[in-house]
């Protein structure tokens, strides 16, 4: 594991025991809701998470065993209160490819985040509705759905790009008091062209024959007509 106060890399091979904790969705989701709303109780993210208190305490624990998260200073000393360790979870998708349980993990991760922007889609409608978010926000805020065609090295790049600017941007506007979390959620899935299956395959030699027969008729159509019209044509000159 390579951590520090800003993200932790998993790898497959030395962090199995974590990654196997982490391959949950509740314990994904409780990670993610500490870093993004800041210090928390058990019965807090029951709330939040229509669970029950001793379902999240007890997956509470299995995230601090791991070094997720780590108890933070108390209000009254009557209950723990809970921190995130990271700001972010990070894993090499080629080395996570290696194995069945970082497929899993990553295939489980990516879900959470589709999720995780449902939310706060209606997180974000539901404060702009109630005045909590200033106008200044409506156009900057958006999804954009592209499909551009690149390569390889050019979809590592872009993302290389991205995160150099994203971090160049956070620093700017760490101390100011305009700034408010943002919700950026960015994919980049590469997709095979889509490969017609047999039954596809079928209706296509289906429709050749139809049209075949159709010609077949439309011949005979013709030669019957042009029949017509010659014995037509004798009958006018007798």
């Amino acid at each position: 594991m390579d951590s520090d106060e800003h993200g932790r890399v998993l790898d497959p091979e030395r962090d199995t025991a974590a990654l196997k904790a982490l391959t949950h969705p509740l314990r994904i989701q409780l990670l993610g809701l500490l870093r993004q709303d800041g210090p928390a109780t058990a019965s807090e993210l029951a709330a939040r998470t229509g669970e029950s208190s001793a379902s999240t305490s007890y997956h509470l624990r299995v995230l601090a065993k791991y070094a997720f998260i780590a108890e933070a200073e108390h209000r009254d000393g009557r209950e723990r209160r809970w921190r995130a360790l990271h700001t972010v979870t990070s894993w090499s998708n080629e080395t996570m490819e290696s194995s069945a349980a970082g497929r899993a993990f990553v295939s489980l991760a990516r879900r959470r985040q589709i999720q995780h922007l449902e939310s706060a889609l209606v997180r974000h409608e539901t404060d702009m509705a109630a005045g909590r978010l200033g106008q200044e926000w409506v156009e900057p805020s958006g999804i954009s759905d592209l499909m551009p065609r690149l390569t390889a090295g050019s979809l590592t790049e872009l993302w290389e790009t991205i995160a150099r600017k994203l971090e160049e941007l956070t620093a700017r506007d760490a101390e100011d008091p305009r700034a408010a979390q943002v919700v950026l959620l960015t994919a980049g899935l590469p997709l095979a062209p889509r490969e017609r299956d047999d039954s596809t395959r079928e209706r296509d030699d289906s429709t050749r024959e139809r049209d075949d027969s159709t010609r077949e008729r439309d011949d005979s159509t013709r030669e019957q007509d042009a029949a017509t019209a010659e014995d037509t044509a004798h009958e006018g000159t007798s």
